[in-house]
């Protein structure tokens, strides 16, 4: 079965002044659980349909927890998105990850606490597989274009997904980095990640190394100057990389062979007569596929 390739893009507003986005307009989505982070970006990139969306909104108006994911992963879903990469900031726990890179990552520690973590619940239980939570066919193609795009790039990396607001103690980085084996350090992966799974959207996350975290010895000694002119080197490469994800992945798409859209085919519990009518309801778009709405 093929169908055509839509992809959607989380990140920071700089990542939307894609030159060659054709089509373009900012479109207001509606969802049933509440306004997404900001109008949505739409547009066709060298023959495939594009979606961007500015995870803290537009002039950065939402913290790390009050970021709506649901709202978020549900508005890209609804316009037809099959495929999504996340692009986020990052701290470095490794002294080889270093300011400037990239890391692919391939798995996730969430220890977030405050926040909805999945579309089901009460009335419709679900559970889905989030032992590879990113899907390795997009993994590659981010690989691939940040290789091309001259950044230096690491596949593969444990994020830790922390609360937030504010950044770790040492203590914490020591444990992360040395008990743990963490590599980098963020505050927006999760529960994105999983609600990606949920909603069968094929997901891969770009770490964008910014600093190394509070255990590094010469973590104080970082000049804000260095940290900002390393957010817009990455904002540019970002920017690149995402330009060349359509010649990768091309406008017709194969189901994916690692099923990841296909997450929600044996995960529903509640039987078919004891379903809550107005969850089933709110789920037209994530899981409309198997609750036959």
């Amino acid at each position: 079965m093929s169908d055509n390739t839509c992809i959607g893009i989380i990140g920071g507003s700089g990542l939307y002044d894609i030159e060659g986005l054709e089509q373009a307009n900012w479109q207001t989505i509606k969802t049933p659980w509440g306004a997404p982070s900001d109008d949505i970006l739409t547009g066709v990139l060298n023959g495939v349909r594009m979606a961007f969306l500015p995870r803290h909104g537009r002039g950065h108006v939402h913290s790390p927890t009050t970021v709506p994911y649901r709202a978020n992963i549900d508005a890209l879903k609804r316009l037809g998105v099959t495929d999504v990469f996340s692009l986020s900031a990052c701290g470095s726990f490794r002294e080889e990850l270093a300011p400037g890179d990239f890391v692919i990552v391939d798995q996730f520690i969430d220890r977030t606490f405050a926040r909805e973590k999945s579309f089901f619940g009460t009335g419709c239980v679900a559970h889905v597989s989030v032992a590879h939570p990113t899907c390795p066919r997009l993994s590659q193609a981010a690989f691939e274009a940040a290789k091309a795009q001259g950044v230096t790039v690491h596949m593969g990396g444990t994020y830790l997904a922390m609360e937030g607001p504010q950044f770790s103690s040492v203590a914490e980085s020591k444990m992360y980095r040395e008990v743990w084996g963490c590599d980098v350090i963020g505050m927006t992966n999760m529960p994105e990640a999983k609600l990606a799974r949920e909603a069968e959207l094929c997901y891969a996350s770009i770490a964008m190394i910014t600093d190394y975290d509070s255990w590094h010895p010469d973590h104080g000694a970082v000049d804000i100057s260095e940290i900002i002119a390393t957010l817009g080197a990455n904002a540019d490469n970002a920017r690149g990389l995402v330009a060349r994800l359509p010649g990768l992945l091309g406008p017709d798409r194969a189901s994916c062979e690692h099923g990841c859209d296909r997450a929600l085919e044996y995960a529903v519990m509640t039987a078919p007569g004891k379903r809550d009518p107005a969850l089933v309801a709110r789920l037209d778009a994530v899981a409309g596929r198997v609750l036959g709405n």
